[in-house]
């Protein structure tokens, strides 16, 4: 305890005895401005643009061409079996096996090109050979057919040209 009755604190309480003493402050609230950062001498290197960028078109004009030759080609499978169903049983049974095969290879072809998959070019080929070779079923049966389907073989043919451009596999190959 302090003289006086005050209980002592670790804390040292006084007041001041004299004028408070002025300390030189050489900071302002003054920024000084900046150098503006040294400018190039000359524009950084860019690399030049290649001289060839792969289009789509030709892998979009094959998956579009794929997709109508798929429809023909299931609409006449379609109508052959129906129309000799009663007659060639096994005919019919073999033209619709075409039918599924060319439908597999053909839809996965269109989804794999246009996922840019190389595998889907092979399978849109595959599947026009296999489009093709029902055609030459219908011709070899004999069936009489709209003068339309004698010309529906170009399609695959189309759509197989299309997908084996060289421009289809710059444009698979361009990441």
């Amino acid at each position: 305890m302090r003289a006086g009755g005050a209980p002592q604190t670790g804390i040292i309480r006084r007041a001041p005895t004299g004028a408070m003493p002025v300390v030189e402050d050489t900071r302002t609230t003054h920024i000084p401005r900046q150098a503006p950062p040294p400018r190039p001498v000359s524009p950084p290197p860019y690399a030049p643009a290649p001289a060839f960028q792969p289009s789509a078109a030709p892998a979009i004009a094959a998956a579009a061409v794929s997709i109508v030759s798929g429809w023909a080609t299931s609409v006449v499978a379609t109508e052959l079996i129906a129309g000799w169903w009663h007659s060639d049983r096994l005919f019919c049974v073999a033209v619709a096996f075409l039918g599924l095969v060319f439908a597999m290879a053909t839809v996965g072809g269109v989804i794999l090109l246009l996922l840019r998959q190389t595998l889907g070019r092979y399978l849109i080929v595959a599947g026009a050979v296999v489009a093709i070779l029902t055609y030459l079923g219908v011709f070899i049966a004999g069936a009489r057919v709209a003068w339309i389907v004698h010309t529906l073989p170009l399609l695959p043919i189309a759509s197989a040209v299309l997908t084996m451009l060289p421009r289809t596999r710059d444009w698979l190959l361009d990441d």
